[in-house]
């Protein structure tokens, strides 16, 4: 019983936990980048919702409703319109939030986070599939979202250190 336990106990936190020491699939993946910006400039390109089509090569449109805090909700739509709601499900001001699509019977992951490592910082976008579905969905998008994930990244700092 106890096995079990810590079997369910690391599937559930395992996608957030210690992400740069796992091997990266289609259903969880990240991209780290070091740079020159301030932390309040990544934070702001980050959260500032109507902006991310500017960055992110999959996006056409995104909206949030309210400030960008815990719970705010908001939609994304991809370039091939396909329309999708999200929730800000974790959030520290200034350091990481994660926010939560539903997908059926699952939901789709995106946590980005800054760290300051010997003076340098750097930012990450974490991606992943949970739930019944999940199998499934990262068959479908996941290859294509890890594919875009770098050229992103790359966007941002650009931008950042402007």
């Amino acid at each position: 019983m106890k096995t079990i336990f810590l079997a369910i106990l690391l599937i559930v936190i395992s996608p957030t936990i210690g992400a740069q020491h796992m091997e990266q699939t289609n259903k969880h993946f990240w991209h780290t980048e070091k740079t020159i910006a301030s932390a309040g400039k990544i934070w702001k390109i980050w959260t500032d919702v109507p902006k991310w089509k500017d960055w992110d090569v999959g996006l056409k449109n995104a909206s949030i409703t309210g400030n960008f805090e815990l719970g705010t909700k908001g939609k994304i739509v991809s370039l091939e319109g396909r329309t999708s709601k999200f929730k800000v499900v974790e959030f520290k001001k200034g350091r990481y939030y994660t926010f939560k699509t539903n997908l059926p019977f699952g939901g789709l992951y995106v946590k980005r986070y800054l760290e300051e490592k010997k003076g340098s910082l750097y930012f990450t976008h974490e991606v992943w599939f949970k739930g019944l579905t999940a199998r499934a969905f990262s068959k479908k998008f996941g290859s294509e979202f890890r594919k875009m994930l770098p050229e992103v990244m790359l966007k941002i700092k650009e931008i950042a250190e402007q």
